[in-house]
This record gives C-alpha cells, structure tokens and sequence, in this order.
C-alpha cells in the first residue's frame, strides 16, 4: 500500500513537471511573439517617421515655369530636372542629358539619356525638351529660367533623343544655361500650358511626386519611377509642405518645431526663430558687391595707386558695421565655394603698408594730401565716390570706405545719385570710383570684369587672350589653371575690388541629421544622406 502511494505521488510529480515545463515554453514564445511584434511595430513607426516638414510662404503654384516664388523653385527641383544639374561646388553634372557638345560658336548638340522616365512611367524625350523651350519663350512673367532660352532662336529634333540648339551669337558658359527644369508635352495635349489646370500640378522626372495638393498643405512622396534608381535611396519617404501667407508664419513654426528646415538671406533670421534649438549652414549667397575704378582716370591709371587702396580697405570692418558681421569677405568675383576659384579669401587690410606703397611710389603726404609732382602737374589723391543713394546699405558701406581711405590720407567725396543718375554714371563711366552689386549666376563668367567695355576701363591682353580661350577649353584642368591667371591678374592689377558675398543660411531641426550642406542654388542637392531621427 506504501509503495501505491509513492507510485502515484510520483506520477502526480512528472505530470506536474510537464505541465510546469509546456507553461513555461508557451509563456516564453508569447513573450518572443510579443517582442517581434513590437520590434515589428517600432520598425514600422520609424519608417512612418522618415517624414520632413518644409514651407512655403506666398504660394502661387507648383509649376516652376509660371513661379516667381523662391521657396517654390527651391522645393521644385525634389520633382523636376533639368538637362544638365549643377553641384554643390557649381560644376556640371549630367542629369537628364547624357552627353553635350559645343559644334560651333553658336550651336549646341544635346543627348538625352534614353532611360529617363516621367512619374507616370512614360519616356522623356527631345520633344519635351523642344516643347519646355517654346512655353518658356512664350511666357510673359519675371520666371527665373526665361533668361536661360533667351539666346536661343533655333531648337530642332535631331531624333527621339537628341536635340540641336542655335543661339543668336556666341555664349560663354552656356551649357550653365540648360538647367532650366523639363516639362512633359504629352501630359498637356492640346491644352494650354499657362491656363490649363493640368498645370498646377505638372508631371516631373524627379524622385518626388505630388500625392495631394490642398489649400494649406502639399504632400509629396517618393516617385515608384524614378529613374536613377542608384540615386534613389533616400529615406525620406515624404515631405509635408505646409503653405503660409507671410513668412514671418512660416519662420515662426520653424521655431515651434512645426518645420524641420528653412532658407533664407536675412542676415537678422535669428530675430525670428532665435539661438537655440536648430542647426544651421551657412553659404555664399548670391549677392556680390565690388568697387570699380575707373582707369580713364590719370591718377588711378597707376596700379601702385589702386593697390594702396585696396590695402587700406578693410573688409571685415565693412562687414561688421553695416551686415552685423553676417557677410562673407570676398577677394574675386567666383565665390571660394566654387570649383573654379584659386585664391586663398584673404582680407588683406593693412593701413600701413598701403601708405608705404604711396611712398615707394614717390607720392609724398603734404598740405594734409598725398601729392605727387608729375609732367609738370601736381596730382593729388582726391577721388570722387558714386554710390546709388536708394541703397542704404552700400550708403553706409560708401561712408565707411570713406572714413578709411581719409585715415590714411586719401581724400573721397562721395556722390549719392538716384537710379536714373547712377545708371548714366555707369553708361557713360563719369566717376572716380563707383560701388556696385550684381546677382551671380550658376556658370563662372567674368566677361563683366575682363571684357572690352568693362566698367573699370581696364585692358590687359593676357586677360583678354585667356577670356577667349575659355569658350572652348573642357578640360577640368586647364580651366583651373586659366582662371588661376585669371585670378593673379585680378588680385596684382586691381582693376576692381571685390567687398563681400551675402550669405545663404539653411536653418534645420535637430531631428534631422545627415549631410545638410544647402547652398543658394539647392538645397537638397544631397537629399539622399538626410534622415530623420
């Protein structure tokens, strides 16, 4: 009987045992099923995160061939492209064109790669190249691109993929010209290109498409056809664009964390989204100002003199006075940011060697001016100063130069015309010296500073020789090497002073990591590194 009741506790122990044991693995696999589940969860939230909110303030439409709105042709290039992209540094990059050449002084050839398809997977051709030439030559608005087909007054298809240009006479740089963005003539038929509502929401080659497009808000996502499949790996997955009536709303979402990046030129942006909480990256803008001499002049034919000048100039101060330091000091008129500038950015202000300069040059500092005893005639160093009175800004930039050439003996009397006077002082080059500003482009022509009938006056034959060759020359390294000369000529004859560059500020969230490296041309150049943590 004993040996019963062992019998069947033991039984009662091993059936315990196993029922313990099967618990104890469902229990462990509910648990693994609960932790894949929740990985599995938090996979799929974080892919739902791989979303950017941008803005747009005083919106009129996604076309960027009708836009006049900067924020808008900044966000278009995520959906159209152009014949030929540039980079960061400003150098040519093919995009849509596979292949382009210059066959004569005037005329273009340009090969389409033939794999390029539109969102909705259709083929992009010469034709819709020939069609985005003529609608932009149509087109009576201030669209950025109309510059870019101006000079064109032949396109022809030579077949499916390739297309010949004429142009009117010859351009340097022009290949700069054909990054005008692409549209589709099969999309829009017959229907008109400014008035259909076809044209609101045109097809793009780009790796974004337009999903919805409401009153306040724009969604775009990743194009399912993208082409450049190796350069479409982004993970960002969808931009929200949000649509704002000033930009003082849209700056101030930015700094409630609503959006994710902005650009700007406004030097005083932290006004209005603050210090703290962002990150930023700042570039060379697109403004560029610069004193011209004027070479007519008997005095400041003397290189020695311009020299002395520029050595008295600060440029830093300049800067800090009247930008509150927000610009960038510049020595030539191509940016150190583009691929083609060979200096060193230096600001070369030193007062005391400028006046030694005037010395060694037998001026001497006399009756509070520096004179000089020449063929018979006292010259002294007395310049008049023209400056658009309109500006305010280069007004006060004017007065410092002033005060800076005067502590060293250099007498200036500024003259502050309106625009109707400013413009005949440079048609007819009445001035000593004149402050100017210009908008720099995408290509590195500097016929404006070199060429016949420039602003300074100035000639110098290897400056000239070297402008001719650069119509033609392709070779990467010879460029670099003639824009070298270009740039010691410059920098040794100072026809011409280069002040500063504005500056191109991106500001972005924290969440948002990756190379940010945003310059005025594009922002999202490198769009395929950003991610949102």
């Amino acid at each position: 009987m004993k040996n019963n009741i062992l019998k069947y506790i033991f039984f009662i122990f091993i059936i315990v045992v196993i029922v313990l044991t099967i618990y104890i693995i469902n229990n462990k696999n509910n648990n693994q099923q609960q932790e894949d589940s929740k990985n599995t969860s938090n996979q799929e939230e974080t892919k739902v995160e791989q979303v950017i909110n941008l803005g747009i303030a005083g919106f009129d439409t996604l076309n960027p061939i009708l836009s006049t709105n900067k924020y808008v042709q900044n966000i278009s290039k995520l959906i159209y492209e152009p014949l030929i992209s540039i980079n960061s540094n400003y150098e040519l990059e093919d995009c849509i064109a596979s292949e382009w050449a210059k066959t004569s002084e005037t005329t273009y050839i340009i090969k389409l790669k033939e794999n390029v398809r539109w969102s909705n997977g259709g083929n992009c051709t010469a034709e819709d190249v020939l069609y985005t030439i003529d609608r932009l030559k149509e087109i009576n608005t201030n669209n950025i691109y109309i510059y870019n087909v101006q000079y064109i007054i032949q396109a022809e298809i030579v077949d499916m993929y390739t297309i010949k240009l004429t142009l009117s006479k010859e351009i340097p740089f022009f290949e700069y010209n054909l990054n005008f963005p692409i549209m589709c003539k099969k999309y829009f038929g017959e229907e008109s290109f400014q008035e259909s509502e076809k044209s609101k929401t045109p097809l793009g080659t780009g790796k974004y498409v337009i999903s919805q497009i409401q009153d306040s808000k724009i969604i775009l996502t990743k194009s399912e056809n993208y082409w450049n499949k190796e350069n479409n790996d982004s993970q960002i997955e969808t931009i929200k664009i949000n649509l704002y009536e000033s930009i003082g709303e849209m700056y101030n979402d930015f700094k409630l964390g609503k959006l994710d990046l902005v650009n700007t030129t406004n030097v005083n942006i932290e006004k209005y989204i603050g210090t703290i909480g962002y990150n930023k990256v700042e570039d060379v803008g697109r403004e560029y100002d610069y004193l011209a001499f004027n070479l007519e002049n008997a005095v400041l034919s003397n290189p020695e003199v311009r020299q002395a000048i520029s050595y008295a100039i600060d440029k830093n101060a300049i800067i800090a006075s009247v930008y509150n330091g927000k610009y960038i000091a510049a020595d030539f008129p191509l940016p150190n940011t583009n691929w083609l500038y060979q200096g060193n950015n230096e600001n070369k202000y030193d007062a005391e060697k400028a006046k030694q300069i005037l010395q060694d040059n037998g001026w001497e500092y006399k009756y509070n001016y520096w004179q000089k005893y020449v063929n018979y005639y006292t010259r002294r160093l007395n310049f008049r100063l023209v400056v658009n009175s309109s500006n305010s800004s280069r007004v006060q930039v004017a007065e410092v130069i002033k005060q800076q050439l005067e502590a060293i003996g250099i007498k200036v009397t500024i003259v502050q015309a309106n625009d109707n006077q400013y413009n005949n002082y440079k048609t007819y080059k009445n001035y000593d010296m004149i402050l100017c500003g210009t908008y720099i482009g995408t290509a590195p022509d500097l016929e404006r500073y070199f060429a016949d009938g420039n602003l300074a006056n100035f000639k110098n034959e290897e400056a000239k020789t070297i402008m001719n060759d650069l119509k033609n020359i392709t070779d990467k390294e010879l460029l670099k090497e003639k824009y070298k000369s270009l740039y010691d000529i410059y920098t040794t004859e100072n026809p011409y002073i280069s002040l500063y560059y504005s500056y191109s500020i991106t500001a972005y969230s924290k969440n948002l990591a990756g190379s940010i490296s945003a310059n005025w041309y594009n922002m999202f150049s490198n769009i395929s590194n950003w991610v949102k943590k």
